[in-house]
């Protein structure tokens, strides 16, 4: 698996799995358990969850899933803003932890920003890294002005990443934040890359992937990691997490990268993260 360094030089897996709706459905979670595993011995070893995924549903589905290999798992979670103030986001890491059944996680995310100052949530996170819980820490939904801020108060090595929706219908990060994240050395994370399977029904994605024999979600995986972003597509099934990982094969041509910035057309004017999300 290819992997990206976080700017503290822990590595990180291009390639990984979401949970998000996972752990919900009883009948379901046997094979969403299978699914995960899969997903390890394939080598999408980046798990991402977050506590209020189905109120810890899927934490705790995640932690039966990696009960037998947790030092093989590069394991992500996330605080809620409501619980990111001081002490409330050391509970809510522990009750995490406790979840997933593991001591500590490799990182752990601000899920975006509410109305507890930057400030407070960063200085908890720091205390939960020098106290082992969390090995990093980084932000989520958070735009060039939003991570000006939380470099400033924590320090230039310490935001590991940003979490942000990028997907080929939503590429407003593509306008300044992309090139600020990178010129720091801050890789992203783009969540919803199939825009809840929005992207699936596009004519121009299916196209490209009838000529070359590939699914439709794999193409637009395969175009997200050829931005150079990490990528953790669902992992509901064990057919969908085979299909996923073969994207990590699959190398779209200029032409089709041409074709797909016709049909997605880039930000040709400043355009705020979250606008039209």
């Amino acid at each position: 698996m290819k992997s990206i360094c976080l700017p503290s030089g822990q590595l990180i897996p291009r390639l990984g799995m979401g949970t998000a709706g996972l752990g919900e459905a009883i009948a379901q979670q046997e094979n969403e358990i299978a699914a995960l595993r899969r997903g390890i011995d394939l080598g999408m070893t980046l798990i991402d969850t977050a506590e209020i995924y189905g109120d810890g549903a899927a934490e705790r589905l995640v932690g039966e899933a990696i009960a037998n290999c947790r030092a093989s798992v590069f394991l992500v979670s996330k605080v809620a803003p409501r619980n990111a103030a001081g002490q409330g986001a050391i509970a809510a890491c522990e009750n995490s932890l406790r979840r997933l059944q593991t001591d500590y996680l490799d990182l752990y995310l601000l899920h975006w920003r509410g109305n507890v100052p930057l400030s407070e949530s960063l200085a908890a996170l720091e205390k939960l890294k020098e106290s082992g819980k969390i090995r990093d820490y980084g932000v989520g939904n958070f735009d060039v002005a939003d991570m000006e801020e939380a470099c400033a108060l924590a320090g230039d090595k310490a935001i590991a990443t940003n979490q942000i929706p990028y997907n080929l219908q939503h590429r407003n990060c593509e306008w300044k934040l992309l090139s600020w994240c990178r010129q720091r050395g801050i890789p992203i994370m783009a969540h919803s890359p199939l825009l809840q399977g929005e992207l699936l029904k596009h004519p121009k994605l299916h196209s490209i992937a009838q000529q070359r024999g590939v699914s439709v979600a794999q193409v637009a995986i395969a175009w997200l990691l050829q931005q150079e972003v990490i990528v953790f597509p669902k992992a509901s099934s064990i057919a969908h997490v085979e299909q996923n990982r073969a994207a990590l094969d699959l190398k779209l041509t200029t032409e089709e990268l041409n074709a797909l910035d016709v049909a997605f057309p880039p930000p040709s004017a400043p355009i705020a993260l979250l606008d039209n999300w």
